[in-house]
């Protein structure tokens, strides 16, 4: 696949994960390593991606103020230190394992976004361990205890395979602390600069950075995670989320063809 296609590729994908909260790294991915980069310069490339596209889909939702403060500081915090050494330790893995890795995890994403939405709880929690944040009219409540733990784990995988980690934390907020679905998409696009940029520097320390591909795939990712985001203010996010939801369970079978075939 010729770079003006990769670009092109890179141009549509933005958009549309954007629209989702979904920064689109495990797409990214793909795509990249579909066609012919290798696994290491993909993820490292992937993550430079993610930043131009998150920051400029932040700036769109900040704003139209959908997006909470307070969580992109603890989410965005946790996941971004994880995903640097996630990137760190990455090159201590081959292709093929990291390619494995990727695929599961593209599948679980894939399907968490097909389960139906649930509303959270209403009424504050005054236990240990539990955090009641209130915006405008609504109250959420996050689960510290089920939160932290697999927010730390979303940053250290994210780093090391190159993907956004949006795919789980915006199912985290919704599901798990009853966060309304476009505040989260908002929040989720804030956090993802975050943790695309430590993960990008714990990669790149390694190399496998690509000026000639990744400098023209971020730039599209700017005018795309601007289009995305604007899209979004004006889309049902449950039809987004259910599309991506299969197109991600689509690229995972495609990764896993690909690493098990030992290209």
């Amino acid at each position: 696949m010729s770079h003006v296609m990769v670009v092109a590729v890179i141009f549509v994908l933005t958009v549309v994960m954007i629209m989702s909260g979904r920064g689109g790294g495990n797409f990214y991915v793909a795509a990249l390593v579909l066609s012919g980069v290798a696994m290491h310069a993909a993820s490292t490339t992937s993550q430079f991606i993610l930043l131009a596209s998150a920051l400029m889909g932040a700036v769109v939702f900040g704003k139209a103020r959908t997006l909470s403060w307070p969580l992109v500081l603890f989410f965005g915090g946790v996941t971004a230190s994880l995903a640097f050494f996630g990137g760190f330790f990455a090159h201590r893995f081959g292709g093929t394992t990291l390619k494995i890795v990727l695929s599961v995890l593209l599948f679980i994403a894939g399907a968490a976004m097909l389960f139906p939405e649930k509303q959270g709880k209403k009424t504050a929690v005054s236990r240990p361990g539990f955090w009641n944040i209130r915006k405008g009219g609504d109250l959420y409540v996050v689960n510290l205890w089920l939160a932290l733990p697999l927010a730390m784990a979303t940053g250290f995988f994210s780093g090391m395979v190159g993907i956004s980690g949006g795919s789980f934390l915006v199912p985290l907020m919704v599901v798990g602390c009853g966060v309304p679905m476009r505040t989260a998409v908002g929040t989720a696009s804030a956090m993802l600069a975050a943790t695309a940029l430590t993960g990008f520097a714990g990669n790149a320390l390694h190399g496998g950075f690509v000026p000639e591909l990744a400098v023209p795939c971020g730039a599209v990712a700017l005018v795309g995670g601007l289009i995305g985001g604007k899209i979004a203010l004006k889309t049902k996010p449950l039809i987004l989320k259910n599309i991506s939801g299969i197109l991600t369970i689509i690229a995972a079978i495609f990764m896993l063809a690909n690493a098990l075939s030992g290209r």
